[in-house]
């Protein structure tokens, strides 16, 4: 065998091994156990060691923002509306509103939650302790943002505004799935259609 082949079946052996441990750290982190945020807890579940993960990603760092990374890719990156000229900020709306909705019971959706329920709540303590993590959180809030801003582009409505709704939706949204899974006699169909009205009023009105 030459010198090339064997170097080629090591990084094809590599990549497996990295695919594994990406495998195992979404498992873990879909289950909602706070406890499964943890480096040697990923690789007790791709069955490696913890040198092992040292070696793919440097350090529970690289890990965490590896697997940010890879759930992007496996969203095919931002997300988008496709739709015609014609169609009411309403309707734009409420196909946001419905995707946020139905996603937020994936498993991707529970992974990214648990671990951003175990990172530090202060920006910048988790900037210095995590950085490459906080790099890629904050490139995923980018492109939310970039994504609404799409949604509305050939309108115009006040870019303000429109920041404004795409910081505000993914936490209104967590707050109905969280009412979702409590005993509730909210109708929450009815939430969301209010939902989807006030913020289309909002985005549709004149600026203060």
């Amino acid at each position: 065998m030459t010198a090339g082949a064997d170097q080629h079946r090591r990084n094809r052996r590599g990549d497996a091994t990295r695919a594994r441990m990406l495998a195992a750290a979404l498992d873990c982190l879909a289950s909602g156990d706070p406890d499964a945020v943890s480096a040697n807890h990923v690789a007790r579940r791709a069955g490696v060691t913890w040198g092992a993960v040292k070696y793919q990603f440097g350090d529970v760092d690289g890990l965490w923002a590896a697997v940010l990374d890879h759930l992007e890719e496996r969203r095919g990156g931002p997300l988008s509306f496709p739709g015609s000229a014609e169609q009411s900020v309403e309707v734009r709306v409420q196909q946001i509103v419905t995707t946020l909705w139905r996603g937020l019971d994936l498993p991707d959706s529970r992974a990214i939650d648990t671990l951003r329920m175990a990172l530090p709540r202060e920006r910048a303590e988790l900037e210095q302790k995590l950085p490459r993590t906080a790099a890629a959180l904050s490139s995923w809030q980018q492109s939310w943002v970039e994504t609404c801003q799409t949604a509305f582009a050939d309108l115009d409505l006040d870019p303000d505004r429109v920041r404004e709704v795409a910081a505000l939706l993914p936490g209104a949204m967590r707050g109905l799935s969280s009412e979702a899974h409590l005993s509730t006699y909210s109708d929450l169909d009815l939430a969301r259609r209010g939902l989807t009205r006030s913020i289309a009023a909002y985005l549709g009105g004149s600026p203060a």
